[in-house]
């Protein structure tokens, strides 16, 4: 069997069987199959699409690819929750210490950020100190010990996804819903959980840009999870425009902490409640939604969601005074305002030129092994719906990089005003079962 028989079989239209999945992924994590070989398939992929036997032949190959995660000793039912990207979606990080506090064992394992979109991991990263490693014995101490644990995959789980993840965010195939699909669900069934919730978003700043696409790959990873024996559901979510106001890591921390402090941006908060609330119903501890939304508000009101950040981050190394007092990150070098030139409503803000700017500034990745700056971004002022007056602020702009002044004509043509009132749309569309 040849790399390039597949690759050309896949260019072609047709459908890969069992053999020839087994031999590209088995091939990849060998080192066998070169990047430029899983890069070609990738598009082709992309182009050409995969049914559901090939979807779920993928997913399984790259489940087993490594180890797979033994959660058992983890007392309690064990939730997991995922985000298909956007620009500034830091629900995780609200999210998971809301259920937690509310006594669901979340056992997390994230990635990194990928094209405009960043990376749950990135940003915690952005806390001095704190680490996304731990091993399988740590992990699962951590969870029973303090109820969550964010992390980052280890090289025996799934290193199939772990290249693939990488190889995708730097040759154009992120997009491709065969390979979203088995990349979350390898990872989740991988990880041992017992209920998996996805949140799909759709919109100019996610990689699905309309709701139709968005729908088909949330059907396919439910039906994987739930024929698996995982209890998965899924959430529809706009990402027309950035979700809170932050963009960017060390940003999107401190809007966390405003958040868990009940401070959070309405749309951000809405997200995390209706998420909260489907979670704490998969695992048993609630039965309907208002129910979830009413334990998820006393534990933002009384403070238990945001103590468990705090142990989360403590127990990773992080440096809790960052936490308590957040005016202790790093700013940029430059902090420019972008005042605007007219007034009216906000009609719309393109989340995907606010992202890829963020990513030109510094706070992500062009290149595999590009640095990021994790005080840079984006501070919006003003979203969709509010009036603007000639002379406000629309955003802040934060970088070290000089050249800052090239970005700043994208970022005046991503705001549309109106003359008109505009009431925003809902974050949350559907939900899939």
């Amino acid at each position: 069997m040849r790399m390039v028989d597949i690759i050309s079989k896949k260019r072609d239209g047709a459908a890969l069987n069992r053999e020839e999945i087994h031999f590209f992924i088995d091939g990849y994590v060998k080192g066998d199959i070169p990047d430029y070989q899983a890069s070609a398939l990738c598009m082709a992929i992309l182009f050409q699409g995969m049914n559901n036997e090939e979807i779920s032949l993928l997913t399984d190959e790259m489940c087993h690819s490594g180890a797979t995660m033994d959660l058992s000793k983890i007392s309690g039912v064990k939730v997991d929750k995922h985000s298909t990207g956007g620009v500034g979606d830091k629900t995780s990080l609200v999210l998971c210490p809301m259920v937690a506090s509310c006594g669901v064992k979340v056992a997390k394992m994230s990635g990194r950020g990928l094209g405009h979109t960043g990376g749950t991991l990135d940003k915690l990263e952005s806390i001095p100190g704190l680490s996304v490693t731990k091993s399988d014995a740590e992990f699962i101490g951590q969870v029973n010990k303090i109820g969550i644990a964010i992390v980052g995959q280890t090289s025996e789980l799934d290193p199939a996804d772990k290249k693939l993840y990488a190889l995708r965010d730097v040759t154009g195939t992120v997009e491709a819903i065969p390979l979203i699909a088995s990349s979350i669900m390898s990872k989740k069934l991988a990880s041992g959980t017992d209920t998996i919730l996805l949140d799909v978003t759709f919109g100019e700043g996610a990689f699905m840009k309309d709701i139709k696409s968005a729908r088909e790959l949330a059907r396919v990873m439910v039906d994987i999870g739930n024929g698996l024996g995982k209890n998965t559901k899924a959430v529809l979510s706009s990402m027309d425009e950035p979700l809170g106001y932050a963009v960017g890591n060390s940003l999107e921390i401190k809007e966390v902490i405003n958040a868990l402090h009940g401070n959070g941006p309405k749309d951000l908060m809405e997200l995390c409640y209706k998420c909260g609330s489907i979670i704490l119903m998969q695992a048993g501890i609630t039965h309907t939604e208002r129910e979830g939304r009413l334990m998820l508000s006393e534990a933002i009101k009384t403070g238990k969601a945001y103590d468990t950040f705090r142990k989360m981050v403590i127990a990773q190394g992080g440096d809790p005074d960052y936490i308590d007092d957040p005016s202790k990150f790093r700013d940029t070098s430059f902090i420019i305002n972008l005042v605007s030139n007219s007034e009216g409503y906000v009609n719309k803000i393109n989340a995907l030129t606010i992202g890829e700017v963020s990513m030109k500034l510094g706070a992500g990745r062009e290149k595999m092994d590009d640095i990021i700056d994790m005080a840079a971004g984006i501070v919006l002022h003003k979203k969709v719906g509010d009036y603007v007056k000639k002379g406000d602020t629309l955003l802040e702009i934060h970088t070290t990089r000089s050249n800052y002044r090239d970005l700043i004509k994208d970022l005046e043509g991503a705001y549309e005003l109106v003359s008109k009132e505009v009431t925003p749309h809902p974050v949350v569309w559907e939900v899939i079962e």
